[in-house]
C-alpha cells in the first residue's frame, strides 16, 4: 500500500487534500436540485474518508510531525497557512472523516426541509474541524477554530428541535467568549516572543521553542487557553451549553458535536495549553485544580445522567463524565494515562456517536426519547436491540470492547500521582452501569405493553450502514488496540516528556517529535 501511496506522491497533497474537498463540495451541493444534494454530500464526504484512509498505512510513527506544508499567506504578520499531522491528530482527522459520510447518510430521512443548506453547512463543518487538528499556525488554527463554530450555530438554530434557538445561541456564546479569550492570548504570547526575538511569526514551532518568553504574563496567558478549551472540552462547570446543544441538535449534528468537536477542547490542551506553558499547567495549583474539576465532571455527569427521562439527555451528561476521563489522563502525566486519555478520545467517539444515531432512529419511528415510552423493542427490532446493547456496553467500559482499554489505561496510569482522584474515578464504572443497564432494561427488554411499539420496524439496511462501521471500530479497538497505540506512542511520550520538563528555555520539543530537544 505505501508503496502504491508514493507513486501518487500522497504525502505532498495529501493534507491540502483533505480541507479542500469539503470546501469545493459546498457549491457543487448549493447548485444541484434539492433532491440530490445528499447524494452530493455523501460522494463527498465519502471520498474524503476514502483519501484519508491511506494516513493509516503511510504515517510513519516515529518520525513526529509529517506531511509538513507552509504556504505564505500574510507574511507582513508572519501569518501562513501551514499544516502537520502527528501520533495525536492523526486519529482525530481519522474520526472526523470517517463521521462525515455517516453523519450525512445518516440524516437522509431526519431532514427534508431546506437540505442544501443543511448539507452545505455539513461540508463547512467538517473542513473546520479537519483544518483545527492540521493547523501548524497559531492564527490559522483559530481560523478553523471559529469556522466551525458558525456552521452548528445554524445546523442546531434551524434544523433543532423546539428551544433550538435558545440552546443555538447559549451554545454561540459559551464558545465564542472562550475563543476571543484564546485570541487575545494568541496575540499577546506572539507579542511577547516577537519582543524576545526579533521575529513576528505565528508559526506552532516559533512560538513552542520561544514561549518562555511570555515570562510573568504565562500564568494569565496559560487561563485564557484554558478557559476557552476548558468550554469546548466542557470541563465542569462550564458544561451547562452541552446537554441542550445536544438535545436540540439534530441527529447528525449531535454526532459530530460530541465525536469530534468536544475533541477540539482535549486536543487543544495537549496541542497547545500544556505545551506553551508546562511549568504552569504541570504547577502544583493548576494541577490541583484540573484534576478535581475532572473527577467532579466524572463523578457528576454520571450521577445526574442516571435521573435523565429523556434518552438523548442522559447521553449528552455521560459525554461530560467521559471526557473528564480524558482530562484526568491529561494531567496524569505518565505514557500510559496520556494513551489511555487519546484513546478515550476515540471510544468515546465511537461509542457515543453510535448512541445518538440509534437515539435517532428511534425518534424517526416513534417522535420521542422519553424512556418510558419505550419499552419490549428487542422482540420487534432485535438487530438494533443487539446493537444499542453492545454499544451501551461499550459505553460503560465492558472487557473486549473499547471504553475498557482506554479507562484503564487512564486509571493505570493516573493512580501513582493521584490515587484519591482515580479511586472516586473507578466508582463510576458501577455508577455508568446503573443508569446505560436502566436505559437499556426500559427500551428493550421491558414488556411490549404499548401499541405505538407493537408496529415498530427493524433497522433498514441504510441504518445498518450508518452503524456498521461504528460498531466495527468499537469491538476493534477492544480486542486489538495494538495498532492504534503504537501508532500513537511516539507522540504520547513527546508530549509526557515536554508537560515534564520545567525549565524555561528555548529546547522544549516539538509536539508530536520522538524525543526533547537538546
Amino acid at each position: 500500500m505505501n508503496g502504491f501511496l508514493e507513486s501518487l506522491s500522497y504525502g505532498q497533497w495529501i493534507l491540502h487534500a483533505l480541507v479542500l474537498m469539503p470546501v469545493i463540495g459546498i457549491p457543487l451541493v448549493l447548485l444541484v436540485p434539492e433532491r440530490m444534494s445528499k447524494h452530493v454530500a455523501l460522494g463527498i464526504t465519502l471520498l474524503t474518508f476514502v483519501v484519508s484512509a491511506g494516513l493509516w498505512w503511510h504515517f510513519d510513527p516515529g518520525a513526529g510531525m509529517q506531511y509538513r506544508s507552509e504556504v505564505a499567506w500574510l507574511p507582513r504578520w508572519g501569518i501562513s497557512y501551514a499544516v502537520g499531522l502527528d501520533g495525536i491528530s492523526l486519529f482525530m482527522v481519522l474520526l472526523t472523516t470517517l463521521l462525515g459520510p455517516l453523519s450525512v447518510l445518516g440524516s437522509y430521512r431526519y431532514i427534508t426541509e431546506r437540505e442544501r443548506g443543511y448539507y452545505a453547512l455539513m461540508l463547512a463543518l467538517l473542513a473546520g474541524l479537519i483544518g483545527c487538528f492540521l493547523a501548524l499556525d497559531l492564527f490559522v488554527f483559530y481560523v478553523f477554530f471559529e469556522i466551525m463554530l458558525i456552521p452548528m450555530y445554524f445546523i442546531i438554530g434551524i434544523w433543532g428541535g423546539a428551544n433550538r434557538l435558545y440552546a443555538a445561541i447559549k451554545f454561540f456564546v459559551y464558545t465564542f467568549f472562550g475563543s476571543l479569550l484564546m485570541l487575545v492570548a494568541i496575540i499577546a504570547l506572539v507579542w511577547k516572543v516577537a519582543l524576545a526575538t526579533g521575529e513576528l511569526s505565528f508559526s506552532y514551532d516559533h512560538v513552542l521553542r520561544n514561549a518562555a518568553a511570555a515570562g510573568d504574563l504565562a500564568p494569565w496567558l496559560f487561563a485564557a487557553f484554558a478557559l476557552a478549551f476548558a468550554i469546548k472540552v466542557p470541563v465542569f462547570p462550564f458544561h451547562t451549553w452541552l446537554p441542550d446543544a445536544h438535545v436540540e441538535a439534530p441527529t447528525a449534528g449531535s454526532v459530530i458535536l460530541a465525536s469530534v468537536m468536544l475533541k477540539i477542547g482535549t486536543y487543544g490542551f495537549m496541542r497547545f495549553a500544556v505545551p506553551f506553558f508546562p511549568d504552569v499547567a504541570m504547577g502544583d495549583p493548576v494541577r490541583t485544580i484540573i484534576v478535581v474539576l475532572a473527577v467532579i465532571g466524572i463523578l457528576y455527569g454520571a450521577l445526574v445522567a442516571m435521573v435523565q427521562p429523556d434518552f438523548k439527555k442522559l447521553v449528552a451528561y455521560s459525554s461530560v463524565s467521559h471526557l473528564g476521563f480524558v482530562m484526568l489522563g491529561i494531567w496524569g502525566g505518565t505514557l500510559a494515562s496520556v494513551q489511555g486519555a487519546l484513546m478515550m478520545m476515540i471510544a468515546h467517539g465511537l461509542s457515543t456517536g453510535a448512541l445518538f444515531f440509534l437515539i435517532g432512529m428511534m425518534y424517526e419511528r416513534r417522535h420521542t426519547r422519553e424512556l418510558a415510552e419505550y419499552g419490549g423493542l428487542a422482540r420487534v427490532m432485535p438487530i438494533f436491540a443487539l446493537v444499542l446493547t453492545l454499544v451501551a456496553f461499550a459505553s460503560i467500559g465492558l472487557p473486549g470492547l473499547n471504553g475498557f482499554i482506554a479507562e484503564f489505561l487512564v486509571l493505570l496510569g493516573s493512580f501513582g500521582r493521584y490515587p484519591v482522584a482515580v479511586v472516586m474515578a473507578t466508582l463510576v464504572v458501577i455508577v455508568a452501569a446503573a443508569y446505560l443497564l436502566s436505559a437499556l432494561q426500559k427500551i428493550v427488554y421491558n414488556p411490549l405493553d404499548r401499541p405505538e411499539n407493537q408496529g415498530l420496524t427493524d433497522l433498514s439496511l441504510r441504518e445498518v450502514l450508518v452503524l456498521l462501521p461504528l460498531v466495527a471500530g468499537i469491538v476493534w479497538m477492544g480486542l486489538a488496540p495494538g495498532p492504534v497505540l503504537r501508532r500513537m506512542e511516539p507522540a504520547a511520550r513527546a508530549f509526557v516528556e515536554a508537560s515534564a520538563r520545567t525549565e524555561a528555555p528555548a529546547g522544549r520539543a516539538v509536539l508530536g517529535q520522538g524525543e526533547v530537544a537538546r
